[in-house]
Protein backbone atom coordinates (compact mmCIF):
# COMPACT_ATOMS: atom_id res chain seq x y z
CA UNK A 1 0.00 0.00 0.00
CA UNK A 2 1.36 3.45 -0.91
CA UNK A 3 2.34 5.85 1.87
CA UNK A 4 -0.34 8.34 2.90
CA UNK A 5 0.82 11.68 4.24
CA UNK A 6 0.01 12.41 7.87
CA UNK A 7 -2.25 15.38 7.07
CA UNK A 8 -4.58 13.09 5.07
CA UNK A 9 -4.23 9.95 7.15
CA UNK A 10 -5.06 11.77 10.37
CA UNK A 11 -7.70 14.16 9.04
CA UNK A 12 -10.46 14.33 11.70
CA UNK A 13 -13.58 12.33 10.83
CA UNK A 14 -15.68 13.35 13.82
CA UNK A 15 -16.27 16.69 15.50
CA UNK A 16 -14.71 15.28 18.67
CA UNK A 17 -11.37 14.83 16.86
CA UNK A 18 -11.09 18.48 15.81
CA UNK A 19 -8.49 20.63 17.56
CA UNK A 20 -9.04 24.23 18.60
CA UNK A 21 -12.38 25.08 16.92
CA UNK A 22 -14.73 24.36 19.80
CA UNK A 23 -16.89 27.45 19.16
CA UNK A 24 -17.73 26.24 15.64
CA UNK A 25 -18.25 22.61 16.68
CA UNK A 26 -20.66 23.62 19.45
CA UNK A 27 -22.84 25.73 17.13
CA UNK A 28 -22.98 23.08 14.39
CA UNK A 29 -23.61 20.26 16.87
CA UNK A 30 -26.55 22.10 18.41
CA UNK A 31 -28.02 22.80 14.96
CA UNK A 32 -27.70 19.16 13.90
CA UNK A 33 -29.11 17.71 17.12
CA UNK A 34 -32.07 20.11 17.10
CA UNK A 35 -32.74 19.75 13.36
CA UNK A 36 -32.44 23.50 12.81
CA UNK A 37 -29.77 23.64 10.13
CA UNK A 38 -29.34 26.63 7.86
CA UNK A 39 -29.22 26.29 4.09
CA UNK A 40 -25.86 28.13 3.65
CA UNK A 41 -22.74 28.19 5.84
CA UNK A 42 -19.53 30.18 5.34
CA UNK A 43 -16.31 28.98 7.00
CA UNK A 44 -13.47 31.51 7.05
CA UNK A 45 -9.92 31.29 8.33
CA UNK A 46 -6.29 30.89 7.30
CA UNK A 47 -5.01 27.81 5.53
CA UNK A 48 -4.98 24.46 7.30
CA UNK A 49 -7.24 25.26 10.27
CA UNK A 50 -10.07 22.85 9.36
CA UNK A 51 -12.52 24.65 7.05
CA UNK A 52 -13.06 21.83 4.53
CA UNK A 53 -12.68 19.18 7.22
CA UNK A 54 -15.55 20.68 9.23
CA UNK A 55 -17.63 20.95 6.05
CA UNK A 56 -17.11 17.26 5.25
CA UNK A 57 -17.99 16.15 8.77
CA UNK A 58 -21.10 18.34 8.59
CA UNK A 59 -22.10 16.73 5.28
CA UNK A 60 -21.59 13.29 6.80
CA UNK A 61 -23.68 14.23 9.85
CA UNK A 62 -26.54 15.39 7.60
CA UNK A 63 -26.63 12.17 5.56
CA UNK A 64 -25.64 9.38 7.97
CA UNK A 65 -27.92 6.36 7.59
CA UNK A 66 -28.41 6.27 11.38
CA UNK A 67 -30.04 9.71 11.29
CA UNK A 68 -29.04 13.37 11.29
CA UNK A 69 -26.97 14.15 14.38
CA UNK A 70 -23.66 15.62 15.51
CA UNK A 71 -22.30 12.08 15.96
CA UNK A 72 -22.38 10.20 12.63
CA UNK A 73 -21.80 6.49 13.02
CA UNK A 74 -18.77 6.40 10.73
CA UNK A 75 -19.59 2.81 9.71
CA UNK A 76 -22.54 3.01 7.33
CA UNK A 77 -22.09 3.14 3.57
CA UNK A 78 -22.72 6.90 3.49
CA UNK A 79 -20.13 7.69 6.19
CA UNK A 80 -17.55 5.47 4.52
CA UNK A 81 -18.25 7.04 1.13
CA UNK A 82 -17.81 10.56 2.52
CA UNK A 83 -14.55 9.60 4.27
CA UNK A 84 -13.16 8.09 1.09
CA UNK A 85 -14.33 10.97 -1.11
CA UNK A 86 -16.83 8.87 -3.09
CA UNK A 87 -20.18 10.19 -1.86
CA UNK A 88 -22.12 11.30 -4.94
CA UNK A 89 -24.27 13.81 -3.09
CA UNK A 90 -21.26 15.71 -1.74
CA UNK A 91 -20.04 17.87 -4.61
CA UNK A 92 -16.74 19.61 -3.91
CA UNK A 93 -16.02 22.56 -6.19
CA UNK A 94 -12.67 24.33 -6.35
CA UNK A 95 -13.65 27.94 -7.06
CA UNK A 96 -10.06 28.80 -7.95
CA UNK A 97 -10.35 26.54 -11.02
CA UNK A 98 -14.06 27.00 -11.73
CA UNK A 99 -14.53 30.74 -11.59
CA UNK A 100 -16.86 31.39 -14.52
CA UNK A 101 -20.61 31.83 -14.90
CA UNK A 102 -20.96 28.57 -16.83
CA UNK A 103 -19.60 26.55 -13.92
CA UNK A 104 -22.09 28.13 -11.54
CA UNK A 105 -24.98 27.57 -13.95
CA UNK A 106 -24.17 23.85 -13.96
CA UNK A 107 -24.40 23.89 -10.16
CA UNK A 108 -27.75 25.71 -10.26
CA UNK A 109 -29.22 23.31 -12.81
CA UNK A 110 -28.08 20.19 -10.92
CA UNK A 111 -29.31 21.59 -7.61
CA UNK A 112 -32.91 21.16 -8.76
CA UNK A 113 -32.61 17.36 -8.80
CA UNK A 114 -33.12 15.26 -5.69
CA UNK A 115 -30.09 13.65 -4.03
CA UNK A 116 -29.09 10.21 -5.27
CA UNK A 117 -28.33 8.44 -1.97
CA UNK A 118 -28.52 10.82 0.97
CA UNK A 119 -31.08 13.19 2.45
CA UNK A 120 -29.30 16.28 1.22
CA UNK A 121 -27.24 17.30 -1.76
CA UNK A 122 -24.30 19.23 -0.29
CA UNK A 123 -22.24 21.69 -2.33
CA UNK A 124 -18.83 22.40 -0.80
CA UNK A 125 -17.28 25.41 -2.59
CA UNK A 126 -13.64 25.92 -1.57
CA UNK A 127 -11.93 29.32 -1.96
CA UNK A 128 -15.29 30.78 -2.89
CA UNK A 129 -13.84 34.32 -3.03
CA UNK A 130 -12.20 33.36 -6.36
CA UNK A 131 -15.54 33.30 -8.20
CA UNK A 132 -16.07 36.05 -10.74
CA UNK A 133 -18.61 38.82 -10.23
CA UNK A 134 -20.89 37.26 -12.83
CA UNK A 135 -20.65 33.87 -11.12
CA UNK A 136 -21.66 35.41 -7.79
CA UNK A 137 -24.64 37.12 -9.41
CA UNK A 138 -25.76 33.85 -10.99
CA UNK A 139 -25.48 32.05 -7.63
CA UNK A 140 -27.32 34.62 -5.51
CA UNK A 141 -30.92 33.57 -6.13
CA UNK A 142 -30.24 29.88 -5.55
CA UNK A 143 -28.11 30.72 -2.50
CA UNK A 144 -30.98 32.70 -1.01
CA UNK A 145 -33.80 30.26 -1.78
CA UNK A 146 -32.31 26.83 -2.51
CA UNK A 147 -34.43 23.68 -2.83
CA UNK A 148 -35.10 22.08 0.58
CA UNK A 149 -32.76 19.18 -0.18
CA UNK A 150 -29.70 21.41 -0.88
CA UNK A 151 -27.08 22.75 1.54
CA UNK A 152 -24.29 25.15 0.57
CA UNK A 153 -21.00 25.01 2.51
CA UNK A 154 -18.62 27.79 1.44
CA UNK A 155 -14.98 28.05 2.55
CA UNK A 156 -12.56 30.94 2.04
CA UNK A 157 -9.29 32.36 3.31
CA UNK A 158 -10.26 35.89 2.24
CA UNK A 159 -13.85 36.73 3.23
CA UNK A 160 -13.34 40.45 2.55
CA UNK A 161 -13.49 39.71 -1.19
CA UNK A 162 -16.98 38.24 -0.97
CA UNK A 163 -19.89 40.50 -1.98
CA UNK A 164 -22.04 41.71 0.88
CA UNK A 165 -25.04 40.11 -0.82
CA UNK A 166 -23.40 36.69 -0.42
CA UNK A 167 -22.29 37.29 3.16
CA UNK A 168 -25.81 38.30 4.17
CA UNK A 169 -27.22 34.96 2.96
CA UNK A 170 -24.85 32.74 4.98
CA UNK A 171 -24.21 31.82 8.57
CA UNK A 172 -20.56 32.77 9.03
CA UNK A 173 -18.09 30.93 11.26
CA UNK A 174 -14.55 32.28 11.70
CA UNK A 175 -12.03 29.56 12.45
CA UNK A 176 -9.11 30.49 14.70
CA UNK A 177 -5.41 30.04 14.11
CA UNK A 178 -4.23 27.29 16.42
CA UNK A 179 -1.79 27.84 19.25
CA UNK A 180 1.61 26.13 19.08
CA UNK A 181 0.63 24.06 22.13
CA UNK A 182 -2.46 22.72 20.32
CA UNK A 183 -0.48 21.83 17.20
CA UNK A 184 2.32 20.12 19.13
CA UNK A 185 -0.27 18.20 21.15
CA UNK A 186 -1.84 16.87 17.95
CA UNK A 187 1.61 15.89 16.65
CA UNK A 188 2.32 14.10 19.91
CA UNK A 189 -0.88 12.05 19.66
CA UNK A 190 -0.12 11.09 16.06
CA UNK A 191 3.50 10.06 16.76
CA UNK A 192 2.41 8.01 19.78
CA UNK A 193 -0.16 6.22 17.63
CA UNK A 194 2.42 5.67 14.87
CA UNK A 195 4.98 4.34 17.38
CA UNK A 196 7.64 6.90 16.40
CA UNK A 197 10.12 8.18 18.99
CA UNK A 198 10.55 11.93 19.32
CA UNK A 199 11.89 14.72 21.51
CA UNK A 200 9.31 17.15 22.85
CA UNK A 201 11.45 20.16 21.97
CA UNK A 202 11.46 19.04 18.33
CA UNK A 203 7.65 19.18 18.29
CA UNK A 204 7.75 22.66 19.85
CA UNK A 205 9.98 23.86 17.00
CA UNK A 206 7.71 22.33 14.36
CA UNK A 207 4.56 23.73 15.96
CA UNK A 208 6.06 27.21 16.09
CA UNK A 209 7.05 26.98 12.42
CA UNK A 210 3.51 25.85 11.48
CA UNK A 211 2.27 29.40 12.14
CA UNK A 212 -1.19 28.41 13.39
CA UNK A 213 -1.93 25.79 10.69
CA UNK A 214 -2.38 22.13 11.66
CA UNK A 215 -1.97 21.01 8.07
CA UNK A 216 1.28 22.95 7.67
CA UNK A 217 2.48 21.48 10.95
CA UNK A 218 1.79 17.91 9.84
CA UNK A 219 3.48 18.58 6.49
CA UNK A 220 6.55 19.82 8.36
CA UNK A 221 6.36 16.75 10.59
CA UNK A 222 6.39 14.53 7.48
CA UNK A 223 9.41 16.43 6.20
CA UNK A 224 11.23 16.18 9.54
CA UNK A 225 10.64 12.42 9.73
CA UNK A 226 12.02 12.01 6.22
CA UNK A 227 15.03 14.18 7.12
CA UNK A 228 15.74 12.29 10.35
CA UNK A 229 15.15 8.85 8.88
CA UNK A 230 13.97 7.57 12.25
CA UNK A 231 13.47 9.10 15.69
CA UNK A 232 12.75 12.81 15.69
CA UNK A 233 15.45 14.87 17.44
CA UNK A 234 15.49 18.58 18.16
CA UNK A 235 18.95 19.05 16.62
CA UNK A 236 17.92 17.57 13.27
CA UNK A 237 14.63 19.43 13.33
CA UNK A 238 16.38 22.75 13.86
CA UNK A 239 18.83 21.92 11.10
CA UNK A 240 15.95 21.19 8.73
CA UNK A 241 14.01 24.34 9.69
CA UNK A 242 17.08 26.58 9.78
CA UNK A 243 16.28 27.70 13.34
CA UNK A 244 18.59 28.19 16.31
CA UNK A 245 18.08 27.18 19.90
CA UNK A 246 16.61 29.73 22.28
CA UNK A 247 19.75 29.88 24.43
CA UNK A 248 21.67 31.41 21.50
CA UNK A 249 19.08 34.18 21.19
CA UNK A 250 19.23 34.82 24.93
CA UNK A 251 23.02 35.10 24.62
CA UNK A 252 22.53 37.74 21.90
CA UNK A 253 20.29 39.77 24.21
CA UNK A 254 22.74 39.43 27.11
CA UNK A 255 25.53 40.78 24.90
CA UNK A 256 23.29 43.67 23.83
CA UNK A 257 22.31 44.46 27.42
CA UNK A 258 25.95 44.62 28.51
CA UNK A 259 26.98 46.65 25.46
CA UNK A 260 29.62 44.04 24.61
CA UNK A 261 30.16 44.25 20.85
CA UNK A 262 32.73 41.45 20.73
CA UNK A 263 30.42 39.01 22.54
CA UNK A 264 27.62 40.03 20.18
CA UNK A 265 29.69 39.24 17.09
CA UNK A 266 30.93 35.97 18.62
CA UNK A 267 27.30 34.89 19.04
CA UNK A 268 26.54 35.92 15.46
CA UNK A 269 29.42 33.71 14.33
CA UNK A 270 28.07 30.73 16.27
CA UNK A 271 24.56 31.24 14.87
CA UNK A 272 25.88 31.58 11.32
CA UNK A 273 27.68 28.24 11.68
CA UNK A 274 24.24 26.54 11.65
CA UNK A 275 23.38 28.11 8.27
CA UNK A 276 20.03 29.34 9.61
CA UNK A 277 17.24 31.28 7.96
CA UNK A 278 18.30 34.72 9.21
CA UNK A 279 14.81 36.16 8.64
CA UNK A 280 13.48 33.41 10.90
CA UNK A 281 16.15 34.19 13.51
CA UNK A 282 15.11 37.85 13.57
CA UNK A 283 11.48 36.77 13.87
CA UNK A 284 12.37 34.53 16.81
CA UNK A 285 14.39 37.38 18.35
CA UNK A 286 11.36 39.69 18.09
CA UNK A 287 9.19 37.02 19.72
CA UNK A 288 11.71 36.69 22.54
CA UNK A 289 11.82 40.46 23.03
CA UNK A 290 8.02 40.42 23.29
CA UNK A 291 8.29 37.89 26.11
CA UNK A 292 11.02 39.98 27.79
CA UNK A 293 8.77 43.05 27.74
CA UNK A 294 5.84 41.07 29.15
CA UNK A 295 8.09 39.79 31.91
CA UNK A 296 9.12 43.38 32.71
CA UNK A 297 5.75 45.12 32.59
CA UNK A 298 3.27 42.28 33.27
CA UNK A 299 5.17 39.80 35.49
CA UNK A 300 3.91 36.22 35.41
CA UNK A 301 1.69 36.68 32.34
CA UNK A 302 1.63 33.23 30.59
CA UNK A 303 5.35 32.75 31.06
CA UNK A 304 5.82 29.23 32.35
CA UNK A 305 8.21 28.01 29.67
CA UNK A 306 11.46 26.24 30.46
CA UNK A 307 13.65 29.29 29.79
CA UNK A 308 11.73 31.57 32.16
CA UNK A 309 14.69 31.89 34.55
CA UNK A 310 17.07 32.97 31.81
CA UNK A 311 14.41 35.32 30.52
CA UNK A 312 14.15 36.94 33.94
CA UNK A 313 17.89 37.59 33.92
CA UNK A 314 17.70 39.34 30.54
CA UNK A 315 14.63 41.29 31.68
CA UNK A 316 16.60 42.68 34.60
CA UNK A 317 19.64 43.54 32.47
CA UNK A 318 17.72 45.45 29.76
CA UNK A 319 15.70 48.58 30.27
CA UNK A 320 12.05 48.55 29.18
CA UNK A 321 12.69 51.32 26.64
CA UNK A 322 15.66 49.42 25.20
CA UNK A 323 13.50 46.33 24.69
CA UNK A 324 10.98 48.40 22.73
CA UNK A 325 13.73 49.85 20.53
CA UNK A 326 15.34 46.44 19.92
CA UNK A 327 11.95 44.96 18.98
CA UNK A 328 11.30 47.67 16.41
CA UNK A 329 14.79 47.23 14.93
CA UNK A 330 14.33 43.45 14.75
CA UNK A 331 11.10 43.60 12.75
CA UNK A 332 12.45 46.41 10.54
CA UNK A 333 15.64 44.43 9.95
CA UNK A 334 13.63 41.36 8.95
CA UNK A 335 11.62 43.43 6.50
CA UNK A 336 14.77 44.94 4.94
CA UNK A 337 16.81 41.74 4.86
CA UNK A 338 16.28 41.31 1.12
CA UNK A 339 17.91 44.70 0.48
CA UNK A 340 21.15 43.77 2.26
CA UNK A 341 24.22 42.56 0.31
CA UNK A 342 23.55 39.14 1.82
CA UNK A 343 21.34 37.75 4.59
CA UNK A 344 24.13 37.39 7.16
CA UNK A 345 25.32 40.97 6.63
CA UNK A 346 21.77 42.26 7.03
CA UNK A 347 21.36 40.20 10.21
CA UNK A 348 24.61 41.42 11.74
CA UNK A 349 23.89 45.05 10.81
CA UNK A 350 20.50 44.80 12.53
CA UNK A 351 22.18 43.67 15.74
CA UNK A 352 24.90 46.32 15.42
CA UNK A 353 22.17 48.90 14.92
CA UNK A 354 20.59 47.77 18.20
CA UNK A 355 23.98 48.20 19.86
CA UNK A 356 24.66 51.60 18.29
CA UNK A 357 21.20 53.03 18.92
CA UNK A 358 21.00 52.19 22.58
CA UNK A 359 19.57 55.32 24.24
CA UNK A 360 21.91 57.70 26.06
CA UNK A 361 20.17 56.90 29.31
CA UNK A 362 21.90 53.49 29.37
CA UNK A 363 21.02 49.97 28.44
CA UNK A 364 19.80 48.79 31.80
CA UNK A 365 18.14 50.14 34.85
CA UNK A 366 20.68 51.89 37.00
CA UNK A 367 23.51 51.63 34.50
CA UNK A 368 25.76 54.53 33.67
CA UNK A 369 24.69 56.88 30.93
CA UNK A 370 26.09 55.97 27.55
CA UNK A 371 28.56 58.46 26.17
CA UNK A 372 31.73 58.59 24.15
CA UNK A 373 34.70 57.60 26.32
CA UNK A 374 37.22 60.34 27.02
CA UNK A 375 40.66 59.93 25.40
CA UNK A 376 43.38 58.57 27.62
CA UNK A 377 45.78 61.21 29.05
CA UNK A 378 48.89 61.73 26.94
CA UNK A 379 52.22 60.80 28.53
CA UNK A 380 54.99 63.34 29.12
CA UNK A 381 56.89 61.76 26.23
CA UNK A 382 53.89 62.31 23.95
CA UNK A 383 53.58 65.91 25.14
CA UNK A 384 57.25 66.53 24.48
CA UNK A 385 56.94 65.06 21.01
CA UNK A 386 53.88 67.19 20.30
CA UNK A 387 51.85 64.12 19.27
CA UNK A 388 49.56 61.37 20.59
CA UNK A 389 51.18 58.31 19.06
CA UNK A 390 51.71 56.76 22.46
CA UNK A 391 48.16 57.30 23.70
CA UNK A 392 46.21 54.25 24.82
CA UNK A 393 43.59 53.10 22.31
CA UNK A 394 39.97 54.07 22.98
CA UNK A 395 38.15 51.30 24.82
CA UNK A 396 35.06 49.87 23.08
CA UNK A 397 33.31 49.25 26.38
CA UNK A 398 31.06 51.74 28.12
CA UNK A 399 32.65 54.13 30.63
CA UNK A 400 32.07 53.92 34.35
CA UNK A 401 29.35 56.01 35.96
CA UNK A 402 30.13 59.69 36.68
CA UNK A 403 30.65 60.76 40.30
CA UNK A 404 27.35 61.07 42.17
CA UNK A 405 25.65 64.42 42.58
CA UNK A 406 25.64 66.10 46.04
CA UNK A 407 22.82 65.55 48.49
CA UNK A 408 19.85 67.85 48.11
CA UNK A 409 20.49 69.65 51.40
CA UNK A 410 24.16 70.37 50.76
CA UNK A 411 25.15 73.81 49.33
CA UNK A 412 26.11 73.65 45.70
CA UNK A 413 29.29 75.62 46.35
CA UNK A 414 30.73 72.81 48.45
CA UNK A 415 30.75 70.49 45.44
CA UNK A 416 31.99 72.99 42.86
CA UNK A 417 34.56 71.16 40.70
CA UNK A 418 38.11 72.54 40.78
CA UNK A 419 39.06 74.98 38.05
CA UNK A 420 42.24 74.37 36.09
CA UNK A 421 44.93 76.99 36.79
CA UNK A 422 48.27 77.87 35.27
CA UNK A 423 49.87 75.26 37.55
CA UNK A 424 47.74 72.45 36.09
CA UNK A 425 49.78 70.40 33.57
CA UNK A 426 48.39 70.81 30.08
CA UNK A 427 48.64 67.05 29.46
CA UNK A 428 46.30 66.17 32.35
CA UNK A 429 42.57 66.33 31.49
CA UNK A 430 40.36 68.25 33.90
CA UNK A 431 37.88 66.04 35.78
CA UNK A 432 34.36 65.90 34.34
CA UNK A 433 31.94 68.19 36.20
CA UNK A 434 29.51 66.49 38.56
CA UNK A 435 25.80 66.63 37.69
CA UNK A 436 24.13 69.82 38.88
CA UNK A 437 22.34 69.51 42.21
CA UNK A 438 18.55 69.32 42.03
CA UNK A 439 16.56 72.54 42.25
CA UNK A 440 14.85 72.96 45.64
CA UNK A 441 11.30 74.20 46.14
CA UNK A 442 9.98 76.48 48.88
CA UNK A 443 9.81 73.55 51.33
CA UNK A 444 13.44 72.60 50.85
CA UNK A 445 12.52 69.50 48.84
CA UNK A 446 13.79 68.83 45.32
CA UNK A 447 11.53 70.40 42.72
CA UNK A 448 9.76 67.27 41.44
CA UNK A 449 9.23 68.46 37.86
CA UNK A 450 12.86 69.55 37.55
CA UNK A 451 14.02 66.28 39.12
CA UNK A 452 12.08 64.24 36.54
CA UNK A 453 13.77 66.16 33.73
CA UNK A 454 17.24 65.95 35.30
CA UNK A 455 16.93 62.19 35.86
CA UNK A 456 16.04 61.68 32.19
CA UNK A 457 12.89 59.70 32.95
CA UNK A 458 11.06 58.64 29.81
CA UNK A 459 8.44 56.23 28.51
CA UNK A 460 6.17 54.54 31.06
CA UNK A 461 8.53 55.55 33.89
CA UNK A 462 8.02 59.22 33.03
CA UNK A 463 4.27 58.65 32.79
CA UNK A 464 4.36 57.27 36.33
CA UNK A 465 6.45 60.19 37.61
CA UNK A 466 4.54 63.11 36.07
CA UNK A 467 1.26 61.83 37.52
CA UNK A 468 2.66 61.94 41.05
CA UNK A 469 4.01 64.65 43.31
CA UNK A 470 6.77 64.60 45.93
CA UNK A 471 5.48 64.55 49.51
CA UNK A 472 8.67 63.97 51.51
CA UNK A 473 12.28 62.81 51.31
CA UNK A 474 13.65 61.55 54.60
CA UNK A 475 16.39 58.98 55.33
CA UNK A 476 16.39 57.85 51.71
CA UNK A 477 12.61 57.24 51.70
CA UNK A 478 11.01 59.20 48.86
CA UNK A 479 7.23 59.40 49.33
CA UNK A 480 5.16 60.13 46.24
CA UNK A 481 1.44 60.90 46.12
CA UNK A 482 0.14 59.10 43.00
CA UNK A 483 -3.13 59.61 41.16
CA UNK A 484 -5.13 56.35 41.68
CA UNK A 485 -5.87 55.93 37.99
CA UNK A 486 -2.14 55.53 37.36
CA UNK A 487 -1.50 53.06 40.20
CA UNK A 488 -1.09 50.22 37.70
CA UNK A 489 2.24 51.76 36.62
CA UNK A 490 3.77 51.55 40.10
CA UNK A 491 5.10 48.01 39.63
CA UNK A 492 8.45 46.38 39.11
CA UNK A 493 10.67 46.74 37.17
CA UNK A 494 9.61 50.35 36.48
CA UNK A 495 9.77 51.43 40.13
CA UNK A 496 13.23 49.88 40.47
CA UNK A 497 14.50 51.67 37.37
CA UNK A 498 12.97 54.91 38.58
CA UNK A 499 14.73 54.55 41.97
CA UNK A 500 18.10 54.01 40.30
CA UNK A 501 17.75 57.05 38.01
CA UNK A 502 16.64 59.33 40.86
CA UNK A 503 19.45 58.07 43.10
CA UNK A 504 22.01 58.98 40.44
CA UNK A 505 20.80 62.61 40.54
CA UNK A 506 20.27 62.90 44.29
CA UNK A 507 23.61 61.32 45.10
CA UNK A 508 22.32 58.67 47.51
CA UNK A 509 20.10 55.55 47.35
CA UNK A 510 16.37 56.11 47.58
CA UNK A 511 13.39 53.86 48.22
CA UNK A 512 10.08 54.82 46.64
CA UNK A 513 6.89 54.78 48.67
CA UNK A 514 3.56 55.54 46.99
CA UNK A 515 0.41 56.90 48.66
CA UNK A 516 -2.92 57.85 47.13
CA UNK A 517 -3.20 61.45 46.03
CA UNK A 518 -6.10 63.69 46.96
CA UNK A 519 -8.45 65.11 44.33
CA UNK A 520 -7.16 68.27 42.70
CA UNK A 521 -3.51 67.56 43.52
CA UNK A 522 -1.10 69.52 41.32
CA UNK A 523 1.10 66.93 39.67
CA UNK A 524 3.45 67.97 36.85
CA UNK A 525 1.02 66.42 34.38
CA UNK A 526 -1.93 68.31 35.91
CA UNK A 527 0.00 71.61 35.83
CA UNK A 528 0.97 71.00 32.22
CA UNK A 529 -2.66 70.30 31.29
CA UNK A 530 -3.80 73.43 33.12
CA UNK A 531 -1.17 75.56 31.40
CA UNK A 532 -2.13 74.13 28.02
CA UNK A 533 -5.82 74.81 28.69
CA UNK A 534 -5.01 78.35 29.82
CA UNK A 535 -2.98 79.06 26.69
CA UNK A 536 -5.86 77.73 24.59
CA UNK A 537 -8.37 79.91 26.45
CA UNK A 538 -6.15 82.98 26.02
CA UNK A 539 -5.83 82.26 22.30
CA UNK A 540 -9.61 81.91 21.88
CA UNK A 541 -10.20 85.13 23.85
CA UNK A 542 -7.65 86.98 21.73
CA UNK A 543 -9.43 85.83 18.57
CA UNK A 544 -12.83 86.86 19.93
CA UNK A 545 -11.52 90.34 20.89
CA UNK A 546 -9.71 90.92 17.61
CA UNK A 547 -11.36 93.89 15.80
CA UNK A 548 -11.07 92.28 12.39
CA UNK A 549 -12.71 89.08 13.62
CA UNK A 550 -15.45 91.09 15.31
CA UNK A 551 -16.16 92.99 12.11
CA UNK A 552 -16.37 89.72 10.12
CA UNK A 553 -18.80 88.29 12.64
CA UNK A 554 -20.88 91.49 12.68
CA UNK A 555 -20.93 92.29 8.99
CA UNK A 556 -20.84 88.88 7.34
CA UNK A 557 -22.33 86.56 9.95
CA UNK A 558 -19.03 84.67 10.34
CA UNK A 559 -18.41 82.42 13.33
CA UNK A 560 -15.25 81.19 15.01
CA UNK A 561 -14.70 77.43 15.26
CA UNK A 562 -12.99 76.95 18.66
CA UNK A 563 -11.31 73.71 17.58
CA UNK A 564 -9.47 75.59 14.83
CA UNK A 565 -7.84 78.07 17.24
CA UNK A 566 -4.31 77.26 18.36
CA UNK A 567 -1.89 79.31 20.47
CA UNK A 568 0.82 81.06 18.46
CA UNK A 569 3.52 79.27 20.43
CA UNK A 570 3.81 76.72 23.20
CA UNK A 571 6.23 78.11 25.80
CA UNK A 572 8.12 75.56 27.78
CA UNK A 573 7.95 76.25 31.53
CA UNK A 574 11.28 76.32 33.29
CA UNK A 575 10.66 73.10 35.17
CA UNK A 576 8.41 71.35 32.67
CA UNK A 577 9.51 67.66 32.64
Amino acid sequence: MSYQVLARKWRPRRFAELVGQEHVVRALSNALDSGRTHHAYLFTGTRGVGKTTIARIFAKSLNCEQGTSAEPCGKCSVCEAVDSGRFVDLLEIDAASNTGVDNVRDVIENAQYAPTRGRYKVYLVDEVHMLSKGAFNALLKTLEEPPPHVKFLLATTDPEKLPATVLSRCLRFSLKRLLPEQISGQMRRILDAEGIEYEDEALVELARAADGSVRDGLSLLDQALAYAGGALSVAETRAMLGTVERSRLLALLEALASGDGKALMDECERIASFSPDFAGVLEELATLLHRVQLHQLVPGFHDDQADAEALASVSTAMGAEDVQLAYQLAIAGRRDLGLAPDARTGFEMTLLRMLAFQPLRGTAAGSAPSSAPAPAPATSRDAAAGGTQGAAPRSPTRPSAPPPAPRAAEPAAVRTPPVATAHTPASVAAPAPAPAPPVLDANGLPDWAALIKQAGLSGPIRELAVNATLRSLQDGKLTLALEPRHANLAVEPMTGQMQDKLAAVLGHPVKLHFVNAEAGMQTPAARQRAERDQRQADAERAIDEDPLVQSLVRDFGASVVPQSVRPNSTPTPEHNP
